[in-house]
């Protein structure tokens, strides 16, 4: 295998490179952020030279056949794990589910010269005792800070103990991969500054992209793709669209996904009646690439008040790809990124605000070419590619160029390679 051309000419030869073990309990082809972006560093990774091995879960039938996404060269090593009743590995049952047997399965794996692991944290602290046991250096990706999500959820005392095993765990790594300038933020203010690399984030370009299929539909759409939880706050939309039908009666809602506040979004879009608002199961990437193509505009929000603000959701990213506006509703990043990039519309959290700039979107009649444009200027900044590209840079200059150890054993003794 040929080196990639984005490694520096001092990075050891593949020959001599050992494996790289990624770590998550989720990964492509099940749809989420987390997929996508390991399955990009995953293959960063092995075109980079480094034997790649990804130790995960079995995902569900709703999600099978859609494409791995990931190089030949990649392993991918899955195991049974509880899932709840929507089908994700979410809960402490859950994650234990995972964590225990992952133990076992990463102390005795063979060859492993270094770990990237993915939250939540129990994983990562998992992760970091093997890695202590076998002196090889490990690495966080932070996609956000857990103990800060959790206080929408979860009593002080829970909280208190999420935030000290993530830090145990970040304090750990030899290297943080930070998925924001906001993350990067709060993990110094955490006391975690040294060994962070802001990669940033963003999604596959040429799956999300403007051209493609585009999803059959009589009525215009707004569609929300992704998780609804007590973090987002979606329930701020079918609030809305009572406002929007008033003028325009044919406009609906379809959201795609699961998440805690499911049900109530159920019982507040059957208030507004039949077919106002719909809604799917996951689906694969590539049936969300469809429907955001024909979208009128994308919806996403961050509940603001809630402790949770840093928050950025990442569907903006597929929405901007494949030149489709955004509709963004709360607080947070994510707000920024939608004016930056002259890519829709930034409300205030409340029905009014919101409405006005779905009626405002459903007046816009973007044409093709003012797609084609924002499409054009997201693949400059939201390209998952060069994002996992510097990703695996960072990791293998770390373990195989500067060598390096882990931060609760004295230096291991340095081996032939």
């Amino acid at each position: 295998m040929s080196v990639n051309p984005t490694v520096r000419s001092d990075t050891p030869e593949p020959s001599f490179m050992g494996t790289v073990a990624i770590v998550s309990r989720i990964f492509a082809p099940e749809p989420a952020a987390a997929s996508f972006r390991l399955a990009a560093l995953a293959t960063a990774l092995a075109r980079s030279g480094a034997r790649t091995v990804v130790v995960t879960s079995t995902f569900t039938p709703d999600v099978g056949g859609a494409n791995e996404a990931v190089d030949d060269d990649v392993i991918v090593r899955r195991f049974p794990v509880l899932r709840n009743k929507d089908g994700y590995v979410r809960g402490y049952l859950q994650y234990l589910s995972f964590d225990v047997p992952l133990a076992a399965r990463l102390l005795f794996a063979r060859g492993i010269k270094a770990v990237v692991v993915e939250p939540p944290p129990t994983t990562a602290a998992v992760v970091r005792g093997v890695c202590a046991i076998r002196r090889i250096p490990y690495f966080y990706y932070a996609a956000d800070i857990w103990s800060d999500a959790s206080t929408t959820v979860a009593n002080s005392v829970v909280v208190r103990a999420v935030r000290a095993v993530e830090l145990w765990a970040l304090r750990g790594a030899s290297g943080v991969l930070s998925v924001s300038s906001t993350v990067t933020q709060r993990l110094a203010e955490l006391g975690i500054s040294e060994r962070v690399l802001e990669v940033g984030n963003g999604v596959d370009t040429d799956l999300f992209a403007e051209h493609g299929i585009q999803h059959p539909h009589d009525s215009p759409y707004f569609l929300y793709a992704g998780t609804a939880s007590e973090v987002h706050g979606a329930t701020i939309f079918v609030d809305a669209l009572t406002l929007v039908r008033e003028t325009h009666p044919n406009a609906r809602i379809i959201f795609v996904g699961q998440g805690a506040d499911r049900s109530e979004l159920e019982r507040r879009g059957k208030e507004l009646g039949e077919g106002a608002v719909e809604f799917l199961p996951r689906v694969p990437p590539t049936k969300v690439a469809e429907m955001l193509r024909s979208a009128v505009a994308s919806l996403a929000s961050v509940k603001p008040g809630v402790g949770y603000d840093l928050a950025f959701p990442t569907k903006l990213y597929a929405s901007v790809a494949c030149g489709t506006p955004a509709v963004f509703a709360g607080a947070g990043p994510g707000a920024k990124f939608v004016s930056d990039l002259h890519a829709g519309w930034v409300a205030d959290y409340s029905p009014d605000h919101v409405a006005e700039a779905m009626i405002a979107a459903l007046s816009s009649d973007r044409d093709s070419v003012q797609r084609g444009a924002l499409a054009e200027r997201a693949a400059q900044v939201v390209s998952i590619t060069a994002i996992a590209n510097a990703g695996a840079q960072f990791i293998i200059d770390t373990t195989f160029v500067s060598g390096a150890n882990v931060r609760d054993e004295p230096p291991a003794r340095d081996e032939k390679r």
